[in-house]
């Protein structure tokens, strides 16, 4: 998906397992992020990264959401542990990942395998990608969303 792209209208289950319909946060941007794994160092500091940057994100007419393959039990376990204040979303089958062209080939210790890779994207009022960036650092794209986000 590139920018101007309608995000792909899909339900997904939150860490609390409730239903969570990606139509349900038209009328405001969205910056949603995606990352590998809960609990772990780096998705760790994105995801406070961006708890941290909350109040100018809100100001800037933003929600916040997160996505991984991960369990609901296990993102509830870790919104909790870290203070998470916004939806963690679960992916399981990887369909949203893939089609936002998060979902691929990695390698770690020369072994290859599938996986999410880090990106995030601010999504419009409409449902459309307004800015993306796929492959990116923890700390990348806390800097790069909220930057963005800040200009308006």
């Amino acid at each position: 998906m590139t920018i101007g792209d309608a995000l792909p209208d899909m339900e997904l289950q939150n860490h609390a397992g409730e239903t969570v319909r990606l139509r349900d946060y038209r009328g405001r941007k969205l910056l949603l992020f995606a990352y590998p794994k809960a609990a772990t160092p780096g998705c760790t500091q994105q995801a406070c990264g961006f708890r941290d940057r909350l109040p100018a994100i809100d100001a800037g007419g933003a929600a916040v959401a997160g996505l991984s393959p991960d369990p609901p039990p296990a993102l509830d376990r870790w919104r909790q542990k870290e203070g998470l204040t916004y939806d963690l979303l679960s992916d399981p089958d990887h369909k949203l990942l893939e089609a936002l062209g998060a979902w691929g080939e990695k390698s770690m210790y020369g072994k290859k395998y599938m996986g999410v890779i880090r990106s995030h994207w601010v999504i419009d009022a409409e449902g459309r990608i307004e800015e993306a960036q796929v492959k990116v650092s923890p700390a990348k794209s806390v800097e790069l969303a909220s930057a963005y986000l800040a200009k308006g």
